[in-house]
C-alpha cells in the first residue's frame, strides 16, 4: 500500500511536470492544465464507469486533492532544487531531504482524509475502480511522453543500430564484425575445416 502511495506520489510529481510537455511535432504547443483535466477526468470516468451525477459529485473533491498534493509536491521539488550540488553541506542535503519525507507524509494523510470524503460520494468499488483508473491514466501517459522522445532518445534500438552500422563501417573493425564458429562445430573431413 504504502509503495502504492509512493508512486502515486512520484507520477502526480512527473505530471506536474509534464504539463511543460510540448504535445505534437509540430511548434511548441503546450497542454494546458485544463486541458490535462479534462482528458484526466474523461479517462476516469469512462474506466470507472462513473454515472454523470456520480462523477459531478466526485472531480470537484479530486481536483481538490489534486491542487493540494501538487503544492506539496511544488514545495518539495523546491527544496530539493535549493540544493547546490557543489557547494552543498551535509545540512542542506538533510532539510532537502527531510523536506521531501515530510511532502511524502502529508500527501498519505491528505489522501487518507479524502479517500474518507470520497467514501460519503461513491461506493468502496468506484473508489477502487478511480484508483485502477488513475494508475492506468499515468501509465498511459508515460508511454506516450516515450514514444515522443524516441526521435532524440540515443538509446532508441534505431539510434543503436545506425550507431553499430557506422562502427562497422571503419577501417579495421571488420574483424571484429566476423561470425565466429562455435568450438563445438562439426568439421569437414573433406576441407579439413
Amino acid at each position: 500500500m504504502k509503495r502504492t502511495i509512493f508512486l502515486l506520489t512520484l507520477i502526480s510529481g512527473l505530471i506536474s511536470a509534464s504539463l511543460n510537455a510540448t504535445t505534437g511535432k509540430q511548434g511548441n504547443k503546450r497542454l494546458s492544465p485544463e486541458t490535462f483535466r479534462a482528458h484526466r477526468q474523461a479517462f476516469i470516468t469512462k474506466k470507472a464507469e462513473l454515472t454523470t451525477e456520480e462523477a459531478a459529485k466526485f472531480f470537484p473533491v479530486y481536483f481538490e486533492l489534486q491542487d493540494k498534493k501538487k503544492k506539496l509536491n511544488d514545495e518539495a521539488w523546491k527544496k530539493m532544487r535549493e540544493v547546490k550540488e557543489g557547494n552543498a553541506t551535509e545540512e542542506d542535503y538533510k532539510n532537502a531531504l527531510t523536506g521531501m519525507y515530510d511532502a511524502r507524509i502529508a500527501i498519505d494523510k491528505l489522501e487518507k482524509s479524502y479517500f474518507e470524503k470520497f467514501e460519503k460520494i461513491l461506493p468502496y468499488k468506484k473508489i477502487y475502480l478511480i484508483q485502477k483508473a488513475e494508475m492506468s491514466f499515468h501509465r498511459e501517459l508515460l508511454k506516450g511522453m516515450k514514444r515522443k522522445g524516441q526521435s532524440w532518445n540515443r538509446h532508441s534500438k534505431d539510434f543503436m543500430h545506425k550507431r553499430g552500422e557506422a562502427y562497422r563501417k571503419r577501417p579495421g573493425n571488420a574483424k571484429r564484425d566476423k561470425v565466429k564458429e562455435p568450438a563445438n562445430a562439426p568439421v569437414n573431413t573433406a576441407t579439413g575445416v
